[in-house]
């Protein structure tokens, strides 16, 4: 491949492998930029002369060229030409070995308070807990059993193969022996580890292995981990503002004190962190799709987010709740992909994906943390269940787990257009609809002065089910507005829900003017 400045630079293509052509030349030349050979500001060819010089179809290099555009590798500068990212810093060169902190000490405990004298008949519970209810007491699952408009965050159950589920679940019984209903690694089982260190490492660039998969029973409980961990009484924790409230009653509950750090088009603003807390222990946050605004962290915010915690010493817990749900572009490389020393804990769930009752997830440890995260592990609740664990890995094994992805990616899509839709004919003048090109969720904005926590509480009454933005929020000011979820929703139940959303917000609009 010849640059616009003379330079060569060979992409050696294989067509012996089941690496597709697109991902090919999005890995060498991100591998190149990132190792500094493809410098910033140089001049790529374009599609065109790249697709004769590699003896591929053009759309196989506009598909590459995409992806690095949606990552900001590369920018597009006018007449279809095309350069790397002028954004990106002179000094991006991986380390061979690198560098580890040092894992946190597992002999410091928190003191407990001692007796004042006074005489009850009780201790009173925690303080942490009742400081956990007061910072989010919306946070709350619903339980009943079909989704209704708007629930957010919930897969499309009434498509998940649950026949194919039975038979698999029926034929790992009977290959089980007797020696597994003892006690698992608390790690989890390895066939599930190997499976998703190899899925990990294949569609979300992750770099890991499988001794560094533990396995959790959801994100949830993941987040809990990290934050028993991690934190002692009064660590600083850098929370997204507004985000995920999961995260953050998790590190309450641990005795950690949330800083909240603004969220802008470029997702989580590292110099606002550094400014309200340059010492923190612990940054929260969800680069591929921000919840909720869904935004995307701009590689050079991920390059700060990254030089901040080696120099401080600090972690960072990438949650990546949703990321297989998009629809123009292959999911996003992880943050994990791009780190050097060993700082970022990576989560995922299999709670978007397949459903919320299997109750696995994931944690992707750096090598420096797996004894003590382990150990934590080991005294909550001892090992994950063994039957879903290895149906799991089955399910992934034999190829049932990346159809599934499609399937669900093509319903989701579906209903969010749909959804879109009908706001838009029903609801103009009431909403203003932000349909991002993946989630399963969006966001719809209401007129200034309007109360999103009021209009969601009327809403609740007419049994359309919708979360408050600013619920999600700690000191940023945002405009009024609603987070709607589409994905688990049939689209008779969307038809109807949009008319219920439209008869609530009429009412409420008049009396606003």
């Amino acid at each position: 491949m010849r640059l616009g400045s003379g330079a060569i630079v060979l992409l050696d293509l294989k067509t012996a492998t089941d690496t597709p052509l697109h991902r090919q030349i999005y890995d060498q030349l991100r591998r190149r930029i990132l190792d500094g050979r493809l410098r910033r500001g140089a001049r790529l060819p374009s599609t065109r002369a790249l697709a004769i010089d590699l003896r591929v179809s053009r759309s196989t290099v506009v598909h590459a060229f995409d992806q690095l555009r949606a990552e900001g590798y590369i920018e597009s500068i006018g007449r279809g030409a095309t350069r790397v990212s002028g954004r990106l810093p002179d000094g991006l060169i991986r380390a061979e070995t690198p560098a580890r902190p040092h894992p946190p000490s597992l002999n410091g405990a928190n003191g407990s308070s001692g007796s004042n004298g006074a005489t009850t008949p009780h201790a009173a519970p925690a303080k942490r807990a009742a400081a956990v209810a007061r910072a989010w007491p919306q946070f709350a699952v619903a339980c009943d059993k079909s989704a209704k408009a708007f629930r957010t965050s919930v897969p499309a159950l009434d498509v998940f193969p649950m026949d194919l589920w039975g038979r698999m679940m029926a034929r790992r019984w009977r290959k089980s022996p007797a020696a597994s209903l003892a006690y698992g690694d608390p790690r989890g089982l390895p066939a599930l580890r190997g499976a998703i260190a190899d899925y990990l490492t294949q569609a979300r660039a992750v770099r890991c292995h499988p001794d560094q998969i533990i396995v959790t029973g959801g994100s949830q409980h993941a987040l809990d981990l990290v934050g028993r961990t991690l934190l002692e009484a009064g660590d600083a924790v850098w929370m997204e503002d507004p985000g995920y409230f999961g995260a953050g009653g998790a590190f309450v509950a641990a005795g950690a004190r949330l800083v909240p750090v603004p969220v802008d088009a470029e997702g989580l603003s590292v110099a606002q962190g550094v400014r309200r807390a340059p010492g923190a222990k612990l940054a929260f946050v969800t680069p591929a799709r921000q919840l909720p605004l869904g935004v995307t962290m701009s590689l050079r915010r991920r390059l700060d987010l990254l030089a901040w915690a080696s120099k401080r010493g600090a972690w960072i817990l990438e949650d990546d709740y949703d990321s297989e749900f998009r629809y123009s572009t292959r999911p996003l490389a992880a943050l994990q992909g791009l780190d050097t020393s060993g700082c970022v804990i990576f989560s995922g769930t299999f709670s978007k994906v397949m459903f919320p009752a299997l109750r696995l997830g994931y944690l992707v440890v750096p090598d420096a943390l797996l004894d003590a995260i382990t150990i934590m592990r080991r005294y909550t609740d001892l090992c994950p269940p063994y039957l879903p664990q290895a149906v799991m890995a089955d399910f992934m094994r034999e190829g049932h787990f990346e159809r599934h992805i499609r399937q669900m990616r093509a319903v989701y899509q579906s209903r969010q257009q749909l959804l879109v839709r009908l706001l838009t004919d029903q609801c103009a003048g009431l909403l203003d609809v932000d349909a991002p090109d993946a989630g399963m969720n969006l966001i719809t904005w209401l007129p200034e002065g309007m109360s999103d926590r009021q209009v969601c509480d009327t809403l609740r009454r007419a049994d359309v089910d919708t979360v408050p933005l600013s619920s999600c929020a700690v000191r940023q000011r945002l405009r009024p507005g609603l987070l709607l979820g589409f994905s688990g929703i049939r689209e008779a139940d969307l038809r109807e829900g949009v008319a219920r959303l439209r008869g609530a917000l009429e009412p409420l609009a008049r009396a606003a003017r």
